[in-house]
């Protein structure tokens, strides 16, 4: 097993970032050659998932996540804590803090149009954490 913490700068609510290049790169400095890698947001306002990361989708995916958890609407957790990001919360638990990849060759298994992504969900700007576990042989 080989792990290795990533770190990453968001511009704020709805930045996307590829982070498969950096995600590659620890699977490279492991010498794993075939297993799979998790990777890991630590917070509960960001997420990670896969997607074809091109300008339309990066603008879908925050679309649909309005349609899904509005911004605009009273949270529980608005009344709490006067922080006003209970959706930031909602849509990070719905697109979820992690994701796992096969790595074959010493490669991640990705489709051709398929990125690993970090989306920032919380109303502000970020220096995020991510934890990328490799495990094989």
């Amino acid at each position: 097993m080989f792990q290795e913490e990533v770190r990453v700068k968001t511009g704020g609510e709805t930045d996307i970032l590829d982070i498969s290049d950096e995600v590659e790169e620890v699977v490279r400095k492991s010498g794993i050659k075939n297993g799979v890698v998790h990777v890991f947001v630590i917070g509960s306002t960001a997420a990670v998932t896969t997607m074809e990361y091109e300008p339309g989708l990066k603008e879908d995916l925050p679309g649909a996540l309005e349609r899904i958890a509005p911004k605009n609407i009273e949270y529980k957790h608005h009344l709490r804590w006067g922080d006003y990001n209970g959706h930031s919360h909602v849509r990070a638990a719905i697109v979820g803090p992690s994701l796992s990849v096969p790595v074959k060759d010493g490669r991640l298994v990705l489709g051709t149009w398929q990125q690993i992504i970090l989306i920032e969900l919380d109303v502000r700007a970020r220096n995020r954490r991510v934890m990328v576990t490799v495990m094989g042989e």
